[in-house]
This record gives C-alpha cells, sequence and structure tokens, in this order.
C-alpha cells in the first residue's frame, strides 16, 4: 500500500438473509481512497451506499473481499479491535445531529473523550477549541433545543473531530437541513478538507455530491467512478 493511501477495499461483497434466500446488497466494490482525499458517494435510496458506509465506518464487516484501512485488514480484527477503530479513526456525522438533548453543546461535543478516557481539563480545552473552529464560540452553554438546525449539525461535526480522527464519514450530512444552510455545513467541509481531513459523504444528491473533489455512482450494489468535479 502506498504511503498516501488511506484505504483500499477489494472485491468486496456483502450478503444479507433474506427468509431462505441470500440479499446481494454489495457486488465486488473496489475502491481506494488517498488520504486527504473528499469523496463523495452518490446513489438512491436501497442502492447499497448505506451498507458501504457502515463497512467503511467498520460498523460493518464485508461477508467476502478485502478492506485495508491505513495498513491494518479490518477483516482479521475482534470487536473490541473493530471499536478502538471506530473511537480513534472515525469521526461519524449523521443526517440527524443525535445530540443528547440534555447537555449542552460542550458537553456533547466531549462525549467521544469521556469514553477515551480524556481527563477533564483536556475534555473542555479540546471540545471548546472544537466549537470554536466550527464558528459555536458563543454557543457552547446552549442546549441542542436552543439551536437551529445548522447550528446542530455544527456541533455534531465538532463531536465527530475532537478526537481527531483519520476520517470524517458524513452520511446525508444536509439531509435534515434548508437549502442555504445546507450550503454552509457542505462550506465547511470543504475547508477541513483543504486542511487535510480526508472526507467521505453518503448522499443521494447530486447537488451535495458534486462539492467533493471525486465523485462514485453506487446502483444496485455495483461501484462505478464518476470522475472529478470541481475544486473543493
Amino acid at each position: 500500500m502506498s504511503n498516501s493511501e488511506f484505504f483500499r477495499m477489494t472485491d468486496v461483497n456483502k450478503f444479507y438473509p433474506m427468509g431462505e434466500e441470500q440479499a446481494h446488497i454489495l457486488k465486488n466494490v473496489n475502491l481506494k481512497i488517498e488520504a486527504g482525499e473528499y469523496l463523495s458517494v452518490l446513489g438512491p435510496s436501497g442502492s447499497g451506499k448505506s451498507t458501504l458506509m457502515n463497512i467503511i465506518g467498520c460498523l460493518d464487516t464485508a461477508t467476502s473481499g478485502k478492506y485495508i484501512l491505513e495498513g491494518q485488514e479490518i477483516e482479521e480484527l475482534t470487536e473490541v479491535e473493530l471499536a478502538q477503530i471506530r473511537s480513534s479513526k472515525i469521526g461519524f456525522i449523521f443526517q440527524n445531529s443525535q445530540l443528547l438533548p440534555r447537555l449542552t453543546a460542550q458537553k456533547n461535543v466531549e462525549m467521544p473523550l469521556i469514553y477515551a478516557g480524556v481527563p477533564p481539563r483536556e475534555r473542555k480545552r479540546r471540545a471548546c477549541e472544537m466549537l470554536e473552529r466550527v464558528g459555536l464560540s458563543d454557543r457552547m452553554q446552549h442546549y441542542p433545543n436552543q439551536l437551529s438546525g445548522g447550528q446542530q449539525q455544527r456541533v455534531a461535526i465538532a463531536r465527530a473531530l475532537v478526537g481527531n480522527p483519520s476520517i470524517l464519514l458524513a452520511d446525508e450530512p444536509t439531509g435534515a437541513l434548508d437549502q442555504k444552510t445546507g450550503r454552509q455545513v457542505m462550506a465547511l467541509f470543504q475547508e477541513l478538507n483543504r486542511e487535510g481531513r480526508t472526507v467521505v459523504m453518503i448522499t443521494h444528491d447530486m447537488n451535495i455530491a458534486a462539492y467533493a473533489r471525486r465523485v462514485v455512482h453506487i446502483i444496485d450494489g455495483v461501484l462505478t467512478e464518476g470522475g472529478e468535479t470541481k475544486d473543493a
């Protein structure tokens, strides 16, 4: 694997049992991502993109094929090792921000650091730094119901960033936002990518996919290259 190669999937297949049959969800997927890339996976509902995201994020494993993430063969890892990779290497951002309603923005961002055993003073410092990074320095002590949808999603991005992951994995990150707020969130992703973050975004929206530097298409479990887009 080259020094700049972040991950590689080779002939990845995923089957799910459906009664007595096996549903073939991913079909011989081959995908390589370099460190610092901004990739969109574009596909309609039911195309297999969520299954692909789950495998990229080590939330699920392939039925067959090989997935190498930063030099590690994922299929050979234990559940404990997979959990460690999820917490240390991958920052997840979902369509709905999934913030804890009884915690302030700062405390929500601190949550991954609590699980990582980071001391309280360092947790607070890093959480405040990330909230400032996403433009919410004046909203740190606000609760989710006191924030707009776009602000909530920025808190979720700060939470994904606080552990300094190797990759940001975003699943329909603007799906619950209005068009203007969605553009603001996408501009933030572009800025993070320009700073060197590897970003993989899952979407069904061609306009959102176009923010990435590279787009791949998935239909009926088959992945094809879509080429490069405008400069991110």
